[in-house]
């Protein structure tokens, strides 16, 4: 009879302790999940484009970013409004004026931010511009162009096609987290840059197909003192 007892008792002791590690491995998960859910909200809250400068261009060299010509202050940062859904379209049903229109002026489908970087600072200067892509879903950057206005003048990234080939009309994305980079050199006092970012997804991609569908991208400019290396960026596969 005891022995009885004593095998019941072990086998209760035994589904406590199964049932309990069942609890806590719920646990780790659903915050393993929460924390991915604040992280991705952080990510994607600010839009899916937006403009950092670093500090020493300003403290050092004077130089700003705004995205109005009649306030002119000091930010390290600059947003472009979000959309919550793209659908693809063609690069042909692009407006001809997407850089005449300051700050965000995105239209159906596609994101288009101007801004300026300026020299307010007594020295020629110079500064680094990289356009760099912080988060992909779906693979949705297979189809994604980037077009980048630079003083009225533009280029259009996209990445490499499967084929090894560039897209038409594109040049490739330098790699799979830096999009394009630049030096400018010669920044004397009073000179301004200006900048449109424009980005969608083009319908006549051969990557444009379902598999794409519910991806999203999060790109960022920035404007650096010296090269960054962005090489080692968990987004980078090569």
């Amino acid at each position: 009879m005891n022995g009885e007892i004593e095998v019941k008792v072990s086998k209760l002791r035994r589904k406590k302790r199964i049932v309990k590690i069942v609890k806590i491995t719920v646990l780790v998960v659903l915050l393993i999940l929460l924390l991915a859910y604040i992280i991705m909200n952080i990510i994607y809250n600010n839009g899916n484009f937006s403009i950092t400068l670093d500090k020493n261009l300003y403290f050092k060299k004077g130089i700003v970013i705004y995205d109005d010509p009649d306030y002119k202050v000091f930010r390290t940062e600059l947003y472009a409004q979000a959309v919550d859904y793209f659908d693809n379209i063609s690069y042909r049903w692009l407006p001809d004026n997407l850089d005449q229109v300051n700050s965000s002026h995105n239209g159906d489908n596609y994101v288009a931010y101007t801004f300026y970087i300026e020299n307010t600072g007594t020295d020629t200067s110079d500064y680094w511009s990289q356009v760099i892509i912080d988060d992909v879903i779906k693979n949705v950057d297979t189809a994604v162009r980037i077009r980048l206005y630079k003083n009225g003048e533009y280029v259009t990234y996209a990445k490499i096609g499967l084929n090894g080939q560039p897209e038409r009309d594109t040049v490739p994305f330098h790699d799979d987290t830096l999009i394009t980079y630049d030096h400018r050199e010669n920044f004397q006092p009073g000179d301004i840059d200006k900048y449109t970012v424009v980005m969608w997804v083009e319908g006549t991609d051969p990557d444009c197909t379902d598999n794409i569908l519910g991806g999203e991208i999060k790109i960022h400019m920035e404007f650096n003192s010296e090269f960054k290396d962005v090489s080692d960026d968990k987004f980078n596969k090569e």
